[in-house]
């Protein structure tokens, strides 16, 4: 009797972090709710009332989170080694001088522009800098305890025949959207270097789950006024962009890849898959650390990402928008998509077809550029800043960072077959919904 007392409170204590704690990270992510008579997601309104507390506080808090950005490299010495490396440091300080005369309201007249500087800083980066520590801190009840485990097992036999990826992919691709690229990387990497993943399939996953998280769609969708439609947005986003990726793995580059691996998982789930996948969340749950102590973790991560992306978000925003506003550059490449754009009518399909060019650059940039378009464009430029996935300003150099064997021509090659895909799915999808 005394072993069942003893062990109740400890299974009560793992079913409430699998479903109470992960419910928690579910409603902050995709609950929405109505404050100040605004409706949106929890975690927008915690951003927003920060955002309006801290008043000009917040762009000197920007302006040190890219500060700590550019020296972070130095003091690590990260920036010693790959050439890769080295250009971003120098991009990284380009943010810097970039975000100062944004603060400032100095410099060249041509960047202070009302859609160049100003908006990028205030708009763009001052929210993600928020966002991404913030948003990291719920993150730990989405992610920690059982939860992506438990989606993992249900998902295991879809995997092969669709995305031709092992089952424990799975948890790759939900970790990527709810967590980052860079978490999904990491775990992609370690899950290849250890035979686990044949070179085909830590391809795959790299190119076609690592995309940018949850918490940056927020921003996205804000950028582009579509958090009243945040739910629509963001479920039918995760869906083109895993159909763009069940299309995509049977195409070369990809396909062509070595598949050989080291080891194979077993294709069978001995019992009942719902039963075993919920036996793997709660042996998650009850391996998982302290609440408090899984939130610091969580949110010193989140701060460490922050300082990377934002000085690159700030330089490489700027060039992008120079290169958009002033050069022929994203026209010539935009010429590849304006057939799909043109396919079905739209007003601004010249534009959407340029703005989707300029998500090679930086993922951001389709966004701020048709932030003033009509519905169904903002809602296909949204859907391809997330599921074209690989951009130069951060994914791009994490995958060459990996010893996943992929190169830049490769890269970009896949690049434009999924922006490509994006487009014929996202524009068919928008006009059903609001045209």
């Amino acid at each position: 009797m005394s072993q069942m007392s003893e062990s109740t409170p400890s299974n009560t204590n793992y079913w409430f972090r699998l479903l109470g704690l992960s419910a928690i990270g579910i409603f902050i992510f995709f609950v929405p709710v109505t404050f100040n008579d605004k409706q949106s997601i929890p975690l927008d309104h915690i951003v927003t009332f920060l955002k309006t507390s801290l008043g000009s506080g917040a762009a000197w808090y920007a302006i040190a989170m890219i500060l700590a950005g550019a020296i972070y490299p130095l003091v690590t010495g990260k920036w010693r080694q790959s050439t890769t490396e080295k250009v971003f440091l120098i991009l990284k300080w380009l943010g810097v001088i970039a975000a100062f005369l944004a603060v400032t309201q100095s410099g060249p007249a041509i960047l202070q522009q009302p859609d160049m500087l100003p908006f990028l800083f205030n708009k763009l980066v001052i929210s993600v800098g928020l966002i991404v520590p913030v948003g990291s801190v719920f993150l730990a009840f989405l992610v920690s305890y059982g939860l992506l485990e438990t989606i993992g097992i249900l998902l295991q036999k879809l995997m092969q025949p669709v995305w031709r990826t092992p089952g424990r992919s799975a948890i790759d691709a939900v970790a990527s959207f709810v967590g980052s690229y860079s978490i999904g990387l990491l775990i992609t990497n370690r899950v290849y270097v250890a035979g686990h993943y044949s070179a085909r399939e830590a391809a795959i996953i790299a190119t076609g789950f690592s995309t940018v998280s949850a918490t940056f769609m927020i921003i996205v969708a804000k950028t582009l006024d579509l958090m009243p439609v945040w739910n629509q947005y963001f479920w039918l986003t995760l869906l083109i962009t895993f159909v763009v990726t069940a299309i995509t793995v049977r195409l070369p580059p990809l396909s062509r890849i070595n598949n050989e691996a080291e080891y194979r998982e077993p294709n069978t789930v001995k019992g009942s898959r719902l039963k075993i996948a919920i036996e793997n969340g709660l042996a998650v749950a009850e391996k998982a650390p302290p609440i408090g102590k899984n939130i610091l973790e969580n949110f010193k991560d989140g701060l460490v990402m922050t300082i990377s992306i934002l000085p690159s978000i700030m330089s490489v925003g700027v060039i992008g928008l120079l290169v958009a506003k002033y050069t022929p550059v994203f026209d010539w490449i935009g010429y590849l998509f304006y057939p799909v754009t043109l396919i079905w009518g739209l007003e601004d399909g010249m534009a959407l077809a340029r703005a989707s060019a300029s998500g090679l650059a930086e993922m951001f940039l389709p966004a701020l550029l048709m932030k003033d378009a009509d519905i169904v464009a903002r809602f296909s430029a949204g859907v391809v800043c997330v599921s074209s996935i690989l951009f130069f300003s951060a994914s791009i150099p994490c995958i060459l960072a990996t010893k996943i064997p992929l190169n830049i021509f490769q890269l970009v090659v896949v690049w434009f077959i999924r922006t490509f895909l994006s487009l014929m799915l996202a524009i068919p999808t928008a006009l059903f919904l609001f045209g």
